[in-house]
């Protein structure tokens, strides 16, 4: 089994445990770990434990903190192929208060640049179209020999705005199986050109992509109507959608058959990537099986297990 783990928002993830976080107070961490992170990041390092060697993750790199990237990822026997891009790699930090049972995330926001943006220079410009077209160019080197593609995470400004549609398009023209874990623009974009074999997407970014009423809430709709709209929705794009819903049980729906998978319940320690591990359950399963209520299962299980330990996506 080979996996094709793409990240448009890689990592630097740091870790920090407290013993009880107090705001506007000077707090001391006796615990400190950093990791190579971003959604497909986490993803691809739980498939790895499932099964080794069983992906390759394509992420562009600020060349600025490169190496500490790749450093990490080595760590973790990740298989990467890069591209370097100027500036530097995002930066996250997550707080963990082992009182409070907490976890609060910090994000560096990336700098805003787009193709677009009439403030940049010809030859900036210019160097922003040749990253597009280079990662294009990888995301096609790379998809002849994998069983599946993975796509997950934001992407950044100033990558082209149909640069996810068009990674979407090269998977379903050679043929992959395609998970797609991203929303907004970027996922109605993706499905007017290749609809994906899977969106993951959590309850309220359902209800904003696709309800009719782009401000409806969950609570303005009844547990049937929403398990309803969700069948209706994948029989429509004739795929396979997955809802997560926090704690609670997740919904899905495989061409328009309607699935509930319930969630473990665990005593958290670090909930940062639970999601991108339920992707890599869920995919490994699939392509293992072919049984979606299984897959659903599995997926659930890597999330619970992620839960348990201050790694983010990591499942032993």
């Amino acid at each position: 089994m080979k996996i094709l783990c793409i990240c448009l928002s890689s990592t630097i993830q740091r870790t920090i445990h407290f013993e009880n976080l107090m705001l506007s107070k000077v707090n001391r961490s006796k615990n400190y770990r950093q990791d190579a992170s971003g959604k497909a990041v986490n993803s691809a390092r739980v498939l790895n434990q499932l099964e080794k060697n069983c992906t390759i993750t394509l992420c562009p790199l600020g060349e600025k903190n490169l190496e500490l990237f790749l450093t990490l990822a080595q760590k973790d026997e990740l298989s990467l192929k890069t591209l370097s891009i100027p500036g530097f790699t995002r930066e996250c930090w997550t707080l963990l208060d082992n009182s409070a049972n907490t976890t609060t995330e910090l994000v560096v926001s990336e700098p805003v640049l787009s193709l677009q943006n009439n403030n940049l220079t010809k030859k900036e410009q210019e160097m922003l179209k040749n990253m597009n077209e280079k990662f294009l160019e990888l995301v096609k080197q790379n998809n002849c020999d994998v069983d599946a593609v993975l796509l997950a995470g934001s992407r950044p400004d100033f990558w082209d705005k149909n640069l996810y549609a068009d990674i979407c398009l090269i998977a379903k023209q050679n043929k992959k199986f395609f998970l797609a874990d991203f929303i907004g623009d970027d996922l109605k974009n993706v499905i007017e050109k290749a609809i994906p074999s899977v969106i993951k997407i959590n309850d309220e970014e359902f209800l904003q992509t696709f309800s009719k009423s782009t401000s409806l809430s969950q609570n303005q709709i009844t547990d049937l109507e929403f398990k309803e709209l969700i069948c209706q929705k994948s029989a429509e794009l004739n795929n396979m959608i997955i809802v997560t819903r926090g704690k609670e049980s997740t919904y899905a729906a495989n061409k328009g058959i309607f699935f509930e998978c319930p969630t473990e319940k665990v005593y958290p320690v670090n909930t940062t990537a639970c999601g991108d591990s339920f992707n890599a359950g869920f995919l490994y399963e699939y392509l293992k099986t072919n049984d979606f209520e299984s897959a659903l299962k599995k997926g659930t299980w890597c999330a619970a297990r992620n839960a348990e330990r201050d790694c983010p996506g990591t499942i032993y």
